[in-house]
């Protein structure tokens, strides 16, 4: 039986699997150490009680006869698709469509799964360090060649976040058919300006590309003023997918609820030069594919939306942002160089000089039994930097600063 060849140009094994390997085989060989978990962006705080009472009234609804529900429609609900435009876009001055909004089971699928609706032959473009998925999944489906030493592969543009340009790099001189942009950013916690933005859209619609945007982190900007969505950029319509996901903004990395905006105004051509919207291929793939998010889980994802759900979440979406400053200020104090942490859950920090990023991953481990997350894991710009995450209790957070002071700032 043949396989997938497509699949053996992939790097040894996913990051996470890695780091969960390494840590395995530590804790196999130290099981006293107490370790803190400040690798895997995973939320550590409960579900909201306002999402908790949703799901259980809504189970409890499905046990009646006249609450029963069977399949789903696949966009979503009508109660959730609704507030969802109501509140993550009209709130915002942007106007969405009900049927441009696909609810799923998770942002991490959707940036997965919508390469499908593209042409084997497409030119991508992803900033580097970058969120493994995008790569990966464009590699399974063979766009591309092998990978060289540095891990990028043959038919990729790569377009370096570094600390020159705040690690939110610009658009290509060259052109490009799809690019994956991720504000704010996973794993470098930056944050795109409208400025950046702006670039980026006047970029792809001289060229007729599309930017498949990644809003999963909205909820942690701090700053009004900086946008949240594409859209409310002018012309993003015209251009850009976008993503967003109940994971971190309301715990729901567990039980599971995202959704992928596509504009009817979003449109390819075939080879022969026919247009086709890309909204109608999605809902194609959608519901070919996929059977619904379930509904309790629609439910209490509706519910995030309440004035309590709305209440009770931002208070936890404060609770990891106040660890984030700690981490930054209390990491900077002790003489490591950081960055960002003021609108992402993601502090990304400079090794030690000579360090390389799996050094000061072992390093952390070993000596400080904290786990980060190693910057080369996301690609070859993200070597010589570590990702931290602010996904922990305060005690914790405030013990492994500790740890990580003792161990790297002397």
């Amino acid at each position: 039986m043949r396989i997938n060849e497509n699949y053996q140009k992939l790097q040894a094994g996913y990051l996470f699997p890695e780091i969960g390997r390494r840590v395995r085989a530590f804790s196999a060989e130290n099981p006293a150490a107490n370790l803190i978990r400040l690798g895997i962006g995973d939320v550590t705080l409960p579900l909201a009680p306002a999402i908790v009472d949703a799901i259980k009234a809504a189970t409890d609804e499905l046990g009646t006869d006249a609450g029963h529900r069977g399949y789903g429609p696949e966009q979503g609900y009508d109660f959730l698709v609704d507030a969802i435009r109501e509140h993550d876009y009209k709130a915002r001055g942007v106007d969405i469509d009900s049927d441009e909004i696909f609810v799923s089971d998770g942002s991490k699928q959707d940036s997965g799964n919508i390469q499908e609706i593209f042409s084997s032959e497409l030119r991508i473009a992803v900033t580097d360090p970058v969120y493994p998925v995008y790569v990966d999944t464009n590699v399974m489906a063979g766009r591309t060649g092998g990978a060289d030493d540095l891990g990028r592969y043959d038919g990729f543009i790569y377009l370096p976040a570094t600390e020159a340009n705040g690690f939110m790099p610009g658009p290509p001189e060259t052109a490009a058919d799809l690019v994956y942009l991720c504000s704010p950013n996973n794993p470098t916690g930056a944050v795109a300006s409208r400025e950046n933005l702006a670039s980026w859209v006047a970029w792809a619609r001289e060229h007729s590309a599309v930017i498949v945007f990644d809003a999963a982190y909205d909820a942690f900007i701090r700053d009004p003023v900086l946008p949240r969505s594409i859209y409310e950029i002018d012309g993003a319509r015209e251009c850009a997918i976008e993503m967003r996901s109940f994971s971190k903004r309301a715990g729901f990395t567990g039980v599971r609820c995202a959704y992928t905006v596509v504009p009817k105004a979003l449109i390819g051509t075939t080879p022969s030069g026919e247009e086709i919207a890309l909204r109608d291929l999605w809902s194609r793939r959608h519901a070919t594919k996929f059977n619904s998010v379930p509904y309790p889980i629609q439910r209490g994802a509706e519910a995030v939306f309440s004035p309590e759900g709305k209440r009770q979440t931002s208070v936890q979406v404060d609770y990891y942002m106040a660890n984030a400053a700690n981490l930054r200020a209390e990491l900077a104090a002790a003489g490591i160089t950081v960055f960002a942490g003021e609108h992402a859950p993601y502090i990304w920090i400079r090794t030690p000089e000579g360090e390389t990023s799996w050094d000061f991953f072992d390093r952390l481990l070993h000596e400080a039994h904290v786990v980060c997350t190693p910057g080369s894991g996301f690609g070859a710009s993200g070597e010589g930097y570590a990702r931290i995450s602010a996904f922990n209790s305060r005690k914790n957070v405030d013990e492994a600063i500790q740890r990580i002071g003792r161990a790297v700032g002397g």
